[in-house]
C-alpha cells in the first residue's frame, strides 16, 4: 500500500506540471489583458502609460519566461500578487477555499448517501413504479440546465415561499446570534446550493448504482449465497452491494472535477464568497496570478480525489488489493 501511494504521488508531480503549463499558455493566449482593460476604462491613456502597465504586470516578457518565473514562485508557495487589488493571491485563496471545499464535500456526501440507497432499491424492484419514476428522474436530471434549476429554486423557495435565503452563506448580523442559531442560519443558506449542485450527480449516480447492482445480482456467487440459505439482507449488503460499489467508487474521482467546475456557476448565482466566485471575477478582470492560483488548487484537489477513489478500491474489492500488492 505504501509503495503504491509513493508511486501515485510521484506520478502526480509531472501531471500537475503539465496541467499548469497548458493552463498558463491558454490563459495568456486568450484575447484581452489587464493593460487592455485599463485602456478601455481610461481611453485617454497614452501608449507610454500602457507600456508601463505591461511592464508592471510583467506582460512585456516572453510567455515561456513568464511561466518559469511563475513556477519558481509557486515552488516557494508564493502565488504572486493580484493584479486587481495587489493582495497576496495565497491569502485570497485561503480566505475562499474552506467555503468551496465545504460545499463540495456536502454535495458529495449528499449524492452518495442518497443515490446509493435509491439505486439499490430500484435494482431490487426492476420494472416497479419506483424504478420507472427513477428513470424519469434520471432523464430530467441530465436534461434540465442546473443554472435554470438554481434560479427556479431561488424564485420558489426564496422569493415566493420565503423558506430559504437566496444569497450568501449567512444573514446580516448573524455574528451576534447564539451558536446554535448561527449554525441553523448557515444550514439554511447552504440547502439550496448543495441540493442544486448535487442534482445532476444524484441522477447519474443512482442510475450507475442500479445498473451495477443488477449486474451483481446476476452473478453466480449471489445465487450460491441464496442457495446456502443466507438471509436476503446478508446476500444484498455483504455479497452483492460490496461488489456493485466498485464501479460507483470509480465515479468518485470523476465527480470531484465536475463539482469544482460547477462551483464557478453556483457560487456566482448564489453570491457565495468561494473560489468559484473569485475565479469568475478574476477571469473577467484578466487577473492572471489569481486565475493560475485557483486552477492550481483545483487541479491538486482533482488529483487527490482520483487518489482517494483508487485507495477506496482497497477497501471495496480485496482482488484489487491482492493484484497491487503482488
Amino acid at each position: 500500500m505504501l509503495s503504491y501511494l509513493l508511486r501515485r504521488f510521484s506520478l502526480m508531480i509531472p501531471i500537475l506540471f503539465g496541467i499548469t503549463l497548458i493552463c498558463f499558455v491558454v490563459i495568456n493566449l486568450a484575447p484581452g489583458s489587464p493593460a487592455m482593460l485599463q485602456e478601455e476604462m481610461s481611453p485617454k491613456a497614452s501608449p507610454e502609460a500602457m507600456e508601463a502597465l505591461k511592464k508592471l504586470y510583467g506582460l512585456d516578457k516572453p510567455i515561456h519566461e513568464r511561466y518559469f518565473n511563475w513556477l519558481k514562485m509557486v515552488l516557494t508557495l508564493n502565488f504572486g500578487k493580484s493584479f486587481v487589488d495587489g493582495r497576496d493571491v495565497k491569502e485570497k485563496i485561503i480566505d475562499r477555499l474552506p467555503i468551496t471545499v465545504t460545499l463540495n464535500l456536502l454535495s458529495l456526501l449528499f449524492i452518495f448517501s442518497v443515490a446509493i440507497p435509491i439505486g439499490v432499491y430500484s435494482a431490487l424492484k426492476p420494472g416497479s413504479v419506483f424504478d420507472r419514476a427513477l428513470t424519469v428522474f434520471v432523464f430530467t436530471g441530465f436534461s434540465v440546465p442546473t443554472f435554470w434549476l438554481a434560479l427556479l429554486g431561488m424564485i420558489i423557495f426564496g422569493v415566493n415561499l420565503g423558506w430559504l435565503p437566496i444569497s450568501g452563506i449567512q444573514s446580516v448580523g448573524a455574528e451576534a446570534l447564539p451558536f446554535h442559531e448561527r449554525l441553523l442560519d448557515w444550514f439554511k443558506h447552504l440547502i439550496l446550493p448543495v441540493v442544486i449542485m448535487s442534482f445532476t450527480g444524484l441522477a447519474g449516480m443512482s442510475r450507475y448504482t442500479r445498473s451495477s447492482m443488477l449486474e451483481a445480482l446476476r452473478q453466480e456467487y449471489v445465487r450460491t449465497a441464496r442457495a446456502k440459505g443466507l438471509p436476503e439482507r446478508t446476500v444484498i449488503l455483504k455479497h452483492a452491494l460490496r461488489n456493485a460499489l466498485l464501479p460507483v467508487v470509480t465515479l468518485l474521482g470523476l465527480a470531484i472535477p465536475g463539482l469544482i467546475g460547477g462551483s464557478v456557476i453556483f457560487e456566482s448565482i448564489f453570491s457565495i464568497p468561494g473560489m468559484g466566485q473569485l475565479f469568475y471575477a478574476s477571469a473577467m478582470a484578466r487577473d492572471y496570478p489569481t486565475i493560475m492560483g485557483i486552477l492550481l488548487i483545483g487541479a491538486l484537489l482533482t488529483l487527490l480525489g482520483n487518489l482517494i477513489a483508487d485507495i477506496a478500491y482497497f477497501f471495496v474489492d480485496p482482488r484489487i488489493r491482492i493484484k497491487r500488492d503482488v
